[in-house]
């Protein structure tokens, strides 16, 4: 008789965290399946549990998911782990339910903490809609389609982001979005936690430094109605286009996405520009 999979929840700082049901599953289990089993080793020590573990992540997903299937499908237990917080979130282990599905493998969720949603709650923006973006890619051309596709989106956007590339997003929001509120939310759950509610503006300017550290989420305001109908000038249009430039974009390319982000014409923006 098949195994099963258990989508297992992890701390994303404090282990006093970890569910009850978190702990018993991890204990009952046959075997984990862990991002990083150093990472896990710690936890498992921590709850006083010897466990055999695989490692599955990014780079061996495919060979390792074959092999978890397997065992799975033989009669054991899984549970899989990311590093902190929820498993299949910006994770590899999205791929292992895709494989399990395909092959009849029963999954089972024990919730846990999320980082996404945890930054969500304390960010004092909207949050009766949000999305979830992820990290924007490190490509300029690909960050930058990214970041044009949600020119419109209304709801509440949450973004993770690494604290050495911090600077540079901070100012492509602000390129990209105009002056919005932003939450900055580093170190959930540990010692260190804070929530900085700022405005797009003023953290491009004030944050450019690199001086905020640690794990990040960021909360941004969706476009706002009364946004919507605000009037923009063509200045506005040429203004936004020559902060793109400053950040990187050619002009034409600048002219482009700030005749989309404007609706004024693409060529009256290139003309003052130039």
């Amino acid at each position: 008789m098949s195994g099963i999979l258990y989508v297992t929840g992890t701390p994303i700082g404090n282990l006093g965290d970890l569910s009850p049901r978190a702990a018993k599953t991890l204990g009952e289990v046959d075997f984990i399946a862990a991002e990083d089993t150093r990472v896990t080793l710690k936890l498992l020590n921590h709850l006083g549990i010897k466990k055999p573990m695989v490692s599955y992540f990014e780079h061996n997903k495919r060979e390792r998911g074959e092999i978890i299937c397997q065992r799975i499908e033989q009669g054991e237990n899984c549970a899989i782990v990311t590093d902190a917080g929820m498993p299949c979130i910006s994770d590899p282990g999205e791929d292992l339910i895709k494989l399990c599905e395909e092959r009849g493998i029963k999954t089972v969720v024990v919730p846990g903490p999320s980082a996404v949603i945890s930054a969500l709650a304390i960010s004092g923006l909207e949050t009766g809609r949000f999305c979830f973006e992820g990290f924007l890619s490190v490509n300029k051309k690909s960050r930058s389609e990214h970041l044009q596709s949600l020119q419109n989106e209304r709801r509440t956007m949450i973004f993770y982001e690494a604290p050495h590339k911090l600077p540079s997003t901070l100012r492509d929001l602000y390129s990209s979005f105009g002056d919005r509120k932003l939450s900055i939310v580093r170190e959930l759950t540990k010692i260190h936690e804070e929530v900085i509610r700022t405005t797009t503006a003023e953290a491009a300017e004030k944050y450019s430094d690199g001086s905020i550290k640690g794990e990040i989420v960021l909360v941004l305001e969706g476009k706002r109605e009364e946004e919507a109908a605000e009037s923009c000038t063509l200045h506005d249009a040429v203004e936004l286009a020559k902060r793109l430039i400053a950040d990187g974009q050619k002009t034409t390319e600048a002219a482009k996405n700030a005749a989309a982000m404007t609706g004024f014409k693409k060529n009256d923006i290139y003309r003052e520009l130039i």
